[in-house]
């Protein structure tokens, strides 16, 4: 049995992944000074960017929600992976060989890691179904594209192939590429019958379902033959890689474009991805048999970097009653996002497929182009229920579609579009913002008894939102806070000593999955008070200790490590920078090896100390910020020595002990000297 992965070849995958680069793959990351990006965090939600990374230290860091740590914990944390297979994914990654302790050049087949055994599965699928595409047993597949427009390079573009009509085509390719029918199981792509498995996916055109890292997770179907009798469209079922809740088609391809252009369009299906990244739409995404919920917000979010500075979100539907019903549930959803939200409807009933097929690829971009406010369409369905010639029917009209205006989190926009409701309904404005503002009340009551419910007593004085459409469960992350307000949000209290932004207190509410019935452990460490000058001394000196270790040369490395800490965690963390020793580390291996001496409880602060953004613009700037530090520490030790030594002094008889006397003097002497050395500088 294969060993345990060698430690220096752990250190040499994290030294050569590009921490920023594996972010990016699931954030978008924007500049926060020299060295520093900062984006929405993966692992909690919050509406301002409160993640940072530092890709010189390789490390990452919420001041949100305290996660932090390295490319492999982060790898770890986001695809549910252990520690040894996500660093053989990612020496994979970097065409990288581990060795193990036992000797051998890896494990056997049995030990890979499950998670990169089905990714390597379903590459080699999707590479099998693409060949398959361009065979005589393809034809039929071939003609569905061409039928609708595409040709074979945007096949290739979007990795389109074809599933033969045999049973067991693809499990003999995998087979025959050394897979077990064991692992097979777990893929998704094989049913399974008295004779063993067989191939889920037969006589059907193929696409592959990518994940945002562009990891193929799962294949959607499209029937191709009338003796087919399944459905329509066949999915990969729920596996390990593939949550169709997680899931957006086009993602992969999308993504660059969507944080770019700060905008996210959402079509219903295969074809209109295609469609609409054809005609220059290159931000479509859809479903994968499923609605868009609250999964898929989340990842959208990141992308956009929805933080209240722009954005939008399209939604795409149908003209037809289900196309209608379909916007009316993503209405549901719209709370959840900062970005404004809108809905592009086809009167017709055309989809962005047929549109480039039968009008060519500008209609595309007029459909997106013509989007409407998803308030306005969602109050405009409501009136088309009710006879507005009637009296009757205009108020049961205003009672149905108050709710929807109450709805509106914009309280600016809420009495616009109650006075554009008014004149849709030809009443008086007062009227209706007297029905709007009841149907709010009564939105409020039944939220707060939802959370009462859910969650116990809300306490009094703090305002509660529930999730639409959600589990029930509190929305607590991202509510707006007031200024003094301290918690696990992504808000930052002001030092108004120096004039830095620092983040709130990680360590005084409840971490994310923590709730009443499982209450936050008390904190084995006080946090440092930012108002103690000494312990924000402490913390810069920290901050540049692990961040730009290169700029102290040997005398600075020796009086830093002589320098007492008086702060307990700052005194812990010192001792862990003393115990890791920096001579001949990378920076992520120092800040790593730093992260490892602390204890549990205050490895979240080793990395914050790492990425929080030092106050330079350039590299003269930074040198000199770093130098400046340090030296006031060192004036600050040599302050407190002297204070000691004097208190000697005065204590003592000179007659009794004078060499001592003398001595005690002369290093008096020698402090003063190396303090004013210091403040010369």
């Amino acid at each position: 049995m294969a060993g345990l992965i060698k430690r220096e070849d752990i250190d040499e995958v994290r030294q050569r992944t590009d921490i920023k680069e594996i972010v990016d793959g699931y954030v978008t990351l924007k500049s926060a000074g020299i060295g520093s990006f900062k984006g929405l965090c993966p692992f909690h939600d919050e509406r301002s960017p409160s993640f940072h990374v530092r890709p010189q230290v390789g490390s990452y860091h919420c001041f949100g929600c305290g996660e932090g740590g390295d490319v492999i914990s982060f790898v770890q944390k986001m695809d549910h992976s252990t520690f040894s297979e996500t660093v053989e994914k990612l020496a994979h990654r970097i065409n990288f060989t581990l060795r193990y302790e036992d000797g051998g050049t890896g494990p056997r087949r049995e030990d890979v890691g499950k998670r990169q055994r089905l990714l390597d599965a379903h590459k080699i699928a999707a590479e099998f179904f693409r060949e398959q595409l361009l065979t005589p047993g393809g034809a039929t597949g071939r003609q569905f594209l061409s039928g609708r427009g595409f040709d074979q390079a945007a096949a290739d573009h979007f990795g389109v192939g074809y599933a033969p009509q045999g049973w067991d085509s693809l499990l003999k390719h995998l087979t025959g590429r050394g897979f077990t029918q064991d692992e097979l199981k777990l893929t998704g792509m094989f049913s399974e019958g008295n004779r063993g498995i067989y191939d889920r996916f037969r006589g059907r055109l193929i696409w592959p379902i990518r994940d945002i890292a562009g990891d193929t997770v799962g294949f959607g179907a499209r029937k191709l033959f009338e003796d087919d009798q399944g459905p329509k469209y066949l999915n990969t079922p729920e596996t390990t890689l593939y949550k169709k809740s997680q899931v957006l088609y086009g993602i992969d391809l999308a993504k660059r474009d969507i944080a770019r252009n700060r905008q996210l369009v959402v079509v219903e299906g295969y074809t209109d991805v295609m469609a609409c990244h054809l005609a220059g739409i290159g931000t479509a995404v859809a479903t994968c048999g499923t609605a868009f919920g609250t999964d898929h917000i989340k990842i959208a979010r990141r992308l956009l970097s929805d933080d209240g500075t722009g954005g939008e979100v399209i939604f795409t539907f149908d003209g037809d009653a289900a196309g209608q019903k379909a916007a009316l549930r993503a209405f549901d959803e719209d709370q959840r996002f900062i970005a404004q939200t809108f809905v592009a409807v086809e009167p017709n009933g055309a989809d962005p497929c047929d549109l480039r097929l039968n009008r060519g690829e500008a209609a595309v971009r007029d459909l997106i182009g013509s989007r409407r406010p998803l308030f306005e369409f969602a109050i405009k369905a409501t009136l088309k229920k009710f006879d507005l010639n009637t009296v009757e029917g205009r108020v049961q009209a205003l009672r149905a579609s108050a709710p929807v205006v109450a709805q509106i989190r914009d309280s600016a926009m809420r009495p616009a579009y109650s006075r554009e409701l008014a004149g849709w309904l030809g009443m008086e404005v007062d009227e209706v913002l007297r029905a709007v503002s009841g149907a709010a009340k009564r939105l409020r009551e039944q939220q707060q008894e939802g959370t009462e419910a859910g969650n116990g007593q809300a306490r009094p004085g703090v305002a509660q939102q529930t999730q639409q459409g959600g589990s029930g469960q509190q929305r607590t992350a991202g509510q707006d806070r007031s200024p003094g307000q301290r918690g696990r949000s992504g808000q930052f209290s002001q030092r108004q000593s120096d004039g830095r932004q620092y983040p709130a207190d990680p360590y005084e509410s409840n971490p994310r999955g923590l709730g009443p019935d499982n209450p936050v452990p008390a904190p084995a460490f006080t946090r440092p008070d930012p108002r103690d000058p000494v312990a924000r001394m402490e913390r810069e000196a920290l901050e540049v200790a692990l961040q730009q270790p290169g700029l102290l040369d040997a005398g600075q490395w020796q009086s830093f490590t002589e320098v007492r800490f008086r702060t307990p965690a700052h005194a812990l963390v010192h001792d862990a920078v003393r115990a890791a020793g920096f001579a001949g580390a990378t920076p992520s291996q120092w800040v790593e090896s730093v992260r490892q001496e602390v204890p549990e409880e205050l490895r979240s602060l080793v990395s914050e100390l790492a990425v929080t953004p030092l106050p330079a613009h350039n590299d003269d700037a930074l040198k000199s910020y770093c130098k400046g530090i340090l030296n006031r520490l060192f004036d600050l030790q040599i302050t407190q020595l002297k204070a000691e030594k004097m208190g000697q002094l005065q204590r003592m008889d000179p007659s009794a002990d004078p060499e001592l006397f003398q001595q005690l003097n002369r290093e008096l002497m020698e402090l003063e000297m190396q303090r004013r050395a210091l403040r010369s500088e």
